[in-house]
């Protein structure tokens, strides 16, 4: 080529740079900006987040309402497939998320799309990409991520309602450990037939059975000493059942066994009269006329 009155290229417009690796300031400040996103519009339907707010079990925040349009949306239409994609089906019903009750203060900046500013009940800071909140399940009250890592009671302190250390869900999270945790979370409140909101899922049934009849079988495996410790009290019931419950009728039978017993005792202790003649009664001695001598014993003699 050349000598054609066209443009000669050179190397580095023919051969194509590799893109380079975004520096970590650049990664920071994509995180950055996908979490202002994050905590001023709704995933679903990219409006501004505004009451009443609900979060799924990864502590994503939605408008309710759009989370019911997607809900009541027809299977196979477009908005149900998008609704999908951003659910991953996390959320299946309401049962799924919990509602996120923030303490509105004044109006958020002008820069962020939701209308509301949100503060922590206890500190009074803003709460957003800038500071780690959570929220407590079954309440959904928020709070900022300090206030709760004080407290030593699990009580919330706005509702006073108890609730499990795992049952601390940070509001959008980053850390791969938090996000690890509610993973495992979800895990386990599903093996167990409950939704995030700690409510029983539907069909769970089969789950309960299951889970009875573990149970049974790890009954089955105790020691003999508890076995016999439990069959005593039945045995005992059992007594109880088939005994008289009567009172008339048990009086009746009371009378009756004592006549019975006081029979027997004198048929034992019953003697012939013939018999009781041979034996002397008490002290009295015997009469010695009748045994002057045993040779003329039951003749009379003539005295002189």
């Amino acid at each position: 080529m050349g000598n054609d009155g066209g443009s000669i290229p050179k190397r580095r417009e023919l051969v194509k740079e590799a893109a380079k690796a975004p520096t970590a300031a650049q990664i920071k400040e994509a995180r950055a900006e996908s979490q202002d996103h994050a905590w001023n519009h709704c995933p679903l339907s990219s409006k501004p987040l505004a009451a009443p707010v609900v979060s799924d079990c990864l502590g994503t925040l939605y408008n309710k309402d759009s989370i019911l349009e997607f809900l009541l949306a027809e299977e196979g239409s477009a908005e149900k497939v998008e609704g999908e994609k951003v659910l991953a089906g996390r959320v299946k019903g309401l049962k799924d998320v919990v509602e996120v009750k923030f303490e509105v203060e004044g109006e958020a900046d002008k820069g962020a799309g939701r209308k509301e500013k949100w503060v922590c009940p206890v500190t009074r800071v803003e709460m957003g990409p800038a500071a780690k909140a959570v929220y407590v399940v079954p309440c959904g009250h928020a709070f900022a991520g300090s206030v709760v890592r004080e407290v030593e009671e699990k009580v919330c302190v706005q509702c006073n309602e108890a609730y499990a250390e795992n049952d601390v869900i940070p509001i959008l999270p980053t850390v791969p450990a938090d996000i690890a945790r509610l993973n495992l979370r979800a895990k386990t409140l599903k093996e167990k037939g409950l939704t995030h909101a700690l409510k029983k899922a539907p069909g769970s049934k089969k789950r309960k059975k299951t889970a009875d009849a573990s149970s049974a079988e790890a009954k089955a495996t105790t020691s003999e000493e508890d076995k016999k410790a439990a069959a005593k009290p039945e045995k005992k019931e059992r007594q109880a059942d088939n005994g008289i419950q009567n009172a008339s009728t048990a009086y009746l039978t009371k009378k009756v066994l004592e006549e019975q017993e006081e029979r027997n005792k004198r048929r034992k202790l019953g003697q012939n009269d013939n018999v009781k003649s041979l034996f002397s009664k008490g002290n009295k001695k015997a009469d010695l006329a009748n045994s002057k001598d045993y040779m003329t014993r039951g003749f009379s003699i003539g005295g002189k």
